[in-house]
């Protein structure tokens, strides 16, 4: 299958069994092909659907940077242009940046970020959006303070609903999903019949991955361009790096943020040099331009948050594996 030897990212995973789980998808992409592929567990491989929780945020980020691509909205669009109630609560300011980097200034979830998929109290995007503006305190001044919360990308996610007039699955969909052959990864979620852009995407190990290879790619996938890169040079740019972290998930601390993305490594001009969208109950998906591949270890969703250490000794593994040594 490869002409790398992944004898030691095989031994890693199966050190780590029981804090992996019976159930793991690991892959990798170089060189144009998937050069790695380990699937362990019953009725578990890489078309398996599963909750990917706070993964869904790179493909939140990425969507709304098509229509940025497209003209339809910038990242300076003011939330309060296409959603008036936001206006009418006195949180007209926030724009598209600030929702895509966790920087609103508006409340966010007491614990973090929510695990797996929220139970939902609300039957929409507009009415979560409206409890924002109606209820959601005003902590500080966007562009002031970083609080990782579902906030930010759920606004951005009204906001394109209300320019394109569709749901944002349906944005989702046509935008990205299509284009990309992901054809089992939905942010509808079927048990409350609501879509959250933050934490709600369901995905598998084989649809994330084409994502994270179109974004390796700059932008083309299977030959066609789906963002120009340009917006991906943006995502994967380091954003307001000296505001004061108020909250930041386990694992992510001292890190910079893009749009969507955290900056896992970065050069010294602040550009993402390795990028990740974890979600710590169970998916790492990340692209390396250093050593131009891209991987995902993807876990069945666990209840208690991982932290780094999994993604840090996988990423040592292949790493080692794709130089050579």
């Amino acid at each position: 299958m490869s002409q790398y030897n992944f004898t030691g990212v095989d031994d890693m995973l199966q050190k780590n069994q029981k804090t992996l789980g019976k159930q793991v998808v690991a892959l990798v992409w170089k060189d144009g092909k998937i050069v790695y592929r380990k699937e362990i567990g019953e009725d578990f491989n890489g078309k398996i659907q599963v909750p990917v929780g706070a993964s869904g945020q790179w493909l939140t980020a990425a969507v709304s940077m098509i229509y940025v691509d497209e003209g339809k909205l910038t990242l300076d669009t003011k939330a309060g242009k296409l959603i008036p109630i936001l206006a009418q609560y006195m949180k007209a300011y926030i724009n598209l940046r600030h929702c895509l980097t966790h920087t609103t200034g508006l409340e966010g979830e007491k614990s973090g970020i929510g695990k797996l998929i929220p139970k939902s109290k609300f039957e929409s995007l507009e009415e979560e959006i409206n409890h924002f503006a109606t209820k959601r305190a005003i902590v500080t001044n966007p562009q002031t303070e970083f609080f990782y919360s579902n906030v930010g990308m759920n606004i951005a996610g009204r906001m394109l609903e209300v320019v394109s007039r569709k749901t944002f699955d349906r944005v989702v969909q046509e935008k990205l999903l299509r284009p990309l052959k992901m054809r089992s990864t939905t942010f509808f979620n079927y048990d409350n019949l609501y879509v959250n852009p933050s934490s709600g995407a369901q995905s598998t190990a084989n649809d994330y991955m084409n994502f994270l290879v179109m974004l390796l790619n700059n932008g083309m996938f299977e030959g066609k361009r789906v963002m120009s890169e340009k917006a991906i040079e943006e995502m994967e740019k380091a954003q307001f790096t000296n505001l004061p972290v108020k909250y930041t998930p386990k694992g992510t601390e001292g890190l910079h943020y893009g749009l969507g993305a955290w900056l896992m490594e970065e050069d010294a001009q602040g550009k993402g040099t390795v990028l990740s969208s974890p979600s710590f109950i169970g998916t790492w998906p990340y692209i390396d331009r250093k050593n131009n591949y891209a991987a995902i270890l993807l876990l069945k969703p666990q209840s208690g948050e991982q932290g780094k250490e999994m993604y840090t000794q996988f990423k040592a593994a292949v790493d080692e594996a794709v130089r050579g040594k």
